[in-house]
């Protein structure tokens, strides 16, 4: 499997993994799938030299995706922090993919400028949060019951970590 920066042709595929994400009613709080369309400027914002998205390439297919995105643009005393997002194929979970997805996104930091990182998760996404906290992030806080999904209230938790000095 390669981590590689992702390219404009990956989009499609993005979107793909991401709508399953959708449908798991667990896994982010977009509740509609979304399309081309939609992402295209998500997309395009998301540069190599600062705020990338990487794939996980196992022998041609896209097996998830991992994004870093900007914390409150335009406020230059937080630009060295980053959100983190990532997404795995319902075929490919389970496999180590989304831990090789986060660990090359927190080395690349270094060369894009990035301190922090943060993810926000829905609190019913156990998974994700352990996967977090056994890569050493730590809660740093919790919003609760701010997200409705299918008449249920869920909670917003946010899981940082501080990648560089």
């Amino acid at each position: 499997m390669e981590i590689r920066l992702s390219y404009s042709k990956d989009l499609n595929r993005i979107i793909e993994i991401y709508n399953q994400a959708i449908a798991t009613r667990v896994s982010t709080a977009d509740i509609q799938p979304v399309s081309k369309a939609d992402r295209r400027t998500w997309f395009d914002n998301h540069t190599p030299n600062s705020y990338p998205i990487y794939v996980a390439d196992l022998e041609g297919k896209i097996a998830g995706w991992c994004s870093l995105s900007p914390y409150r643009p335009g406020r230059m005393a937080v630009r060295h922090t980053a959100e983190i997002s990532y997404y795995i194929d319902n075929q490919f979970k389970r496999m180590g993919i989304a831990t090789r997805l986060i660990e090359h996104a927190m080395q690349d930091c270094t060369r894009i400028n990035i301190k922090h990182l943060f993810g926000i998760l829905l609190e019913s996404n156990v998974p994700s949060e352990k996967l977090l906290l056994k890569l050493g992030f730590e809660r740093w806080g919790r919003m609760p019951e701010v997200a409705e999904i299918d008449g249920k209230n869920y909670s917003h938790i946010y899981l940082g970590k501080r990648v560089q000095s």
